[in-house]
């Protein structure tokens, strides 16, 4: 017997500020849009000086979405800064490698989350919704 669809999960939107940071046009294009759709208010920057820059600017920033390999900063630089700012800020990095390629190369530390590109809006969703709620 076919065992029937699983229902989808319903997507939970939220309010907080996200910090995106994304080298790639495309994928931070489309991830600003996604959150945004989930009524998230989204700042984005296309390399880690500029999302330092405009951490600087903003009194509040809940969470820091970051790309993990890119030019100038890395990822974990760029939550290094924006922590510093911002004390308490939560942190999603994102990468086309897999976890195991990042652990092995020493680039994040063990417990970390991190968000496998390509994702999906319910990838997405569900990853910035469990971080948020701690």
């Amino acid at each position: 017997e076919d065992a029937a669809p699983s229902a989808p999960v319903p997507l939970i939107h939220g309010t907080e500020t996200i910090l995106l940071v994304e080298d790639d046009t495309a994928v931070r294009e489309l991830a600003h849009r996604l959150l945004t759709d989930l009524g998230y208010d989204v700042i984005e920057a296309e390399r880690g000086p500029m999302a330092v820059s405009l951490a600087a600017k903003h009194n509040v920033i809940n969470l820091l979405v970051t790309d993990v390999i890119m030019p100038e900063m890395s990822g974990k630089q760029v939550y290094e800064q924006v922590a510093a700012l911002h004390p308490g800020i939560k942190v999603i990095y994102m990468s086309g490698y897999t976890a195991d390629v990042i652990a092995h190369r020493g680039i994040l530390d063990d417990g970390v989350h991190l968000l496998q590109k390509p994702f999906t809006l319910q990838n997405l969703a569900q990853k910035v919704n469990e971080v948020l709620a701690g």
